[in-house]
């Protein structure tokens, strides 16, 4: 098992397999997935069955993405029937985008029972678990945990009883992907850059700087896990890519 001097570290290196593991189960179920949910509710499948969005929280799920584009979508889904949105401007899932987030849930479950077949997927869905729960509590000016952050609204992930280890594993990686993006974005912006100046950020020593403090506002949460189960985490997820 690999050794890390500190959480920062850690963070450095679990990112990257957190990603990876993501992607893989999007792409290995991207045939199956084709056509079923539209738009953003694919995105937002394991949060909005269990709290309502405002736009305001759409607009930092998506920082970095285009605020006409998003209203576009909100429209959509509004005059598709897939969203709908009360008096206070929560908006909610209807019965229609209910069933397609139940069948993506199926998806997701029957391909990552394919592709992670053998693996002890129960250990690293609790092990995820308990940093998600650490990460709801890391809210302070110093991590990157942020009330009214991206990880606010999408955590923690609906989790109907009887859902598999794998899709468990799944959201809850998903879940903290968005803690790590609201550490991002509050290095960037102490770094005194926007949203488009970020992305458009070559490499260097100002990236370096921004990622150095990416990292040590994204470690807090897994020192809910000892030394031990951190390792075990990261080769478990590396062995699922």
């Amino acid at each position: 098992m690999p050794k890390f001097h500190d959480l920062s570290e850690y963070a450095a290196t679990i990112g990257p397999v957190v990603d990876a593991v993501h992607v893989n189960v999007h792409a290995s179920a991207r045939k199956e997935a084709a056509g079923l949910l539209p738009g953003f509710l694919a995105d937002l499948r394991f949060t909005l069955p269990a709290r309502p969005l405002t736009r305001r929280s759409l607009a930092t799920i998506y920082r970095y993405g285009d605020a006409a584009s998003l209203d576009a979508e909100i429209r959509d889904h509004l005059d598709q029937g897939t969203l709908e949105e009360d008096g206070d401007g929560a908006l909610r899932p209807t019965a229609k985008a209910l069933t397609f987030i139940d069948g993506l849930y199926a998806v997701h479950a029957a391909t990552t029972e394919r592709i992670w077949a053998g693996h002890d997927l129960q250990t690293l869905a609790d092990l995820a678990g308990r940093v998600v729960d650490a990460a709801g509590g890391d809210f302070g000016a110093d991590s990157g945990g942020e009330p009214g952050g991206a990880f606010a609204a999408m955590a923690p992930p609906y989790e109907p009883a009887g859902t598999p280890a794998g899709v468990l594993l799944f959201n809850r990686l998903a879940a903290l992907r968005y803690h790590r993006a609201d550490a991002h974005a509050a290095a960037w912006r102490a770094a005194g850059l926007t949203a488009a100046e970020i992305v458009a950020l070559r490499p260097g020593p100002v990236r370096d700087r921004i990622e150095r403090e990416t990292n040590r506002r994204a470690a807090a949460p897994y020192g809910a896990i000892t030394e031990h189960e951190r390792a075990l985490f990261h080769d478990g997820l590396l062995a699922l890519v």
